[in-house]
């Protein structure tokens, strides 16, 4: 490990030397025999200028805990619309005109949790799809502007009226076009429901339309509160900059949490604020607990996707995250001296204005930085000797804690490891560090940092090989069944009133329109659950077709895509129809046809489907009789187990049961 070099007072230099030699390995050696090994920077630390921008905080999409883990000051939600929004569907409050529930989905439950940790975190609000009867026959949510508008008012006043939150900022629509007039209206809503208190933060997408109009539109200027951008590559536009409004980056990261991703974040945390004047940013997503075969798999800040054997890890992210979230806090300001270091990395500054002060200094380097989106052009970062001065009002400062993280290899890798305290009060107020590449430094006035402890979580395992669901939950605590990953349409808990037999309570598939897509939802609904790496497996299904005629339902195995890409998924799809006929395909379009015939079949009446897959072959069952035997089937070798509907149409399951092997 590089050397930990620093300048302290006499009185102390030795005992530093040794300290910060036995916490991290470095050596302290004096001022003065720094400057005789290299040249090096020197940047300034002041107030007396004034200072900078407001900081408004980090977060996460869709979590915060004072003082432990990752600290985060923001939440962000998705506001649930019933269409595919990347790795899966979020349950609307509002599937149709006149219903409103405000406990599906479990989004009210994390707020709720995020503000048992942190009752200061800011939650903000953003749809992504929306409801279809928002757009009366066209995919498009700003038919008519006022009911588009009051669907999103109806989600912050049943935030508040059902569980006690309230939503700080609220969004337009998630990476699609904005529109102004839609926006006027939204204010004016809010205004009414006396919520003047909610911000507008626009439009969550790029940064030259929604600035250049604020420019234009002085109505549409005075409603929008933030302009936020998306994957900014930590550059702002010149019209943004312009506005004069608060900048921040509303969503970016989304990479692989390795230590990659977490050189990633570090960076952009920084340089967002140094090249670009964003005083926030917010990473997707906060957990990656969905199926890690969907796209994106593991680029939340840290990873929980067993919910079956409660394994998580607590990826190098959030210990990247501490470094600024438990030193400071919204309300902070930046100074205006921050930049970038002469051999490469960055540093900012921030403080309270009651003399506390938080440096944050990384040295990412190109190799170990880059994000998903978008292209990094190439930088280098080399060893060097960085020279801080404090002045100002910060120019008294006796002492600075100090928390560092090295990435890289296992045997010089520290996450967020507290070295000894950096004294000053005989070196006029600065200090000297050696930094070498993939380095994070936080040097502060608090004392109140703490990496903390947890216990291990227990042990990985595969999703278990036989699985079973009755759905007889009288009261659950989830819309959603567990396990069930919803890809197109919604599948939630119903108790069926017309049954108080063996059906009494089921899954039922709730939508009876297609959504005001984001993403390229299915023509058919579809949930899947199990492991991916399954290849032989029988799934045996319950199935309640309610559309007579045209209606249509499925079990499926080995399905081989999900989230984005869901329309185009491969597997064994097994599908019976109201008008009397069954179907075995290849796809979930329906394109690729192994089998097709008549059976007995009619909407209204429970049936039990057992697909078998074993091999190359497959073979399916309508209650318990042979159907269709042995059909070939050579892709996929493997995938997710299915259920789902022909179109978006009312239907229900029970007794679910997989037996699978790998």
């Amino acid at each position: 490990m590089a050397e930990w070099l620093l300048s302290a007072s006499w009185q102390r230099r030795a005992k530093a030397m040794t300290a910060a030699a036995g916490s991290a390995g470095r050596a302290a050696v004096p001022l003065l025999l720094c400057a005789l090994l290299a040249p090096g920077g020197a940047y300034v630390l002041d107030d007396s200028d004034g200072l900078g921008r407001e900081f408004d905080g980090i977060g996460a999409v869709s979590g915060g805990g004072p003082n432990f883990g990752a600290s985060l000051h923001i939440l962000k939600v998705e506001i649930g619309g019933d269409g595919q929004t990347t790795d899966g569907t979020e349950p609307s409050h509002m599937h149709y005109a006149l219903d409103e529930n405000y406990f599906r989905g479990y989004e009210w439950w994390l707020m709720k949790e995020a503000k048992k940790r942190n009752p200061n975190i800011t939650l903000i609000g953003l749809p992504w799809s929306f409801p279809g009867w928002l757009g009366k026959g066209f995919d498009w949510p700003y038919v008519n502007l006022q009911l588009t508008a009051y669907y999103v008012v109806t989600w912050i006043v049943g935030a508040k009226r059902y569980h006690d939150l309230d939503i700080d900022y609220i969004g337009i629509w998630n990476e699609r076009s904005y529109n102004a007039n839609y926006i006027k209206i939204l204010r004016k809503m809010l205004n009414y429901q006396g919520l003047q208190r909610v911000k507008i933060i626009a439009s969550d997408n790029l940064w030259e339309s929604i600035s250049a109009s604020m420019l234009l539109d002085a109505e549409l200027f005075k409603v929008v509160d933030v302009i936020g951008a998306h994957y900014p590559g930590t550059h702002s536009a010149k019209d943004a900059k312009l506005t004069g409004k608060k900048l921040w980056s509303s969503e970016d990261f989304s990479t692989l949490n390795s230590d990659m991703g977490a050189g990633c974040w570090g960076r952009i945390l920084n340089q967002n604020y140094i090249n670009g004047y964003m005083t926030s940013t917010i990473a997707w997503n906060l957990v990656a607990s969905y199926y890690e075969q969907l796209p994106y798999g593991r680029c939340g800040l840290m990873t929980a996707q067993e919910p079956w054997s409660g394994h998580y890890v607590v990826e190098s992210p959030v210990w990247v995250s501490a470094h600024t979230t438990q030193f400071t806090q919204p309300g902070w300001y930046y100074l205006k001296t921050v930049g970038h270091l002469e051999k490469g990395g960055s540093y900012v500054a921030l403080t309270d204005g009651l003399g506390n002060l938080t440096i944050i200094i990384e040295t990412m380097s190109h190799k170990h930085s880059k994000c998903i989106r978008p292209f990094l052009p190439y930088f280098n970062v080399s060893q060097q000797f960085a020279t801080f001065v404090l002045k100002g009002s910060f120019s008294e400062i006796p002492e600075l804690q100090v928390w560092y993280t090295k990435l890289g290899k296992t045997s010089e890798r520290f996450l967020f490891k507290q070295l000894d305290s950096l004294w000053l009060l005989d070196s006029d107020g600065s200090f000297t560090l050696s930094l070498h590449e993939d380095e994070l430094f936080t040097l502060t006035t608090l004392t109140t940092g703490r990496k903390g402890s947890y216990p291990l979580p227990p042990k990985s395992q595969p999703f278990p090989s036989t699985y079973k669901d009755d759905f007889n939950v009288d009261y659950p605590f989830f819309s959603e069944a567990p396990n069930f990953a919803d890809q197109t349409g919604v599948f939630e808990y119903f108790t069926n009133i017309e049954d108080p037999g063996e059906h009494h309570f089921t899954l039922r598939q709730v939508l009876n329109q297609r959504p005001i897509t984001w993403a390229a939802d299915a023509s058919n609904t579809i949930s899947i659950i199990g492991d991916y790496n399954w290849t032989n497996l029988t799934i045996k299904c319950d199935v309640y077709i309610e559309t007579p005629d045209t209606g249509g339902v499925f079990i499926a195995g080995r399905v081989n895509k999900g989230g984005i890409l869901i329309r185009s998924a491969r597997g064994i799809f097994f599908w019976i129809f109201a008008n009397g006929s069954y179907r075995v395909t290849g796809d979930l379009a329906g394109w690729i046809i192994y089998a097709l015939g008549r059976v007995e079949v009619t909407a209204k009446k429970w049936y039990t489907l057992t697909l078998t897959i074993k091999g190359h072959f497959a073979s399916g069952m309508l209650n318990d009789k042979s159907l269709w035997t042995d059909i070939p089937v050579n892709f996929p070798k493997n995938g997710w187990a299915a259920i789902g509907t022909h179109s978006f149409e009312f239907a229900q399951f029970d007794n679910f049961l997989v037996e699978a092997t790998r």
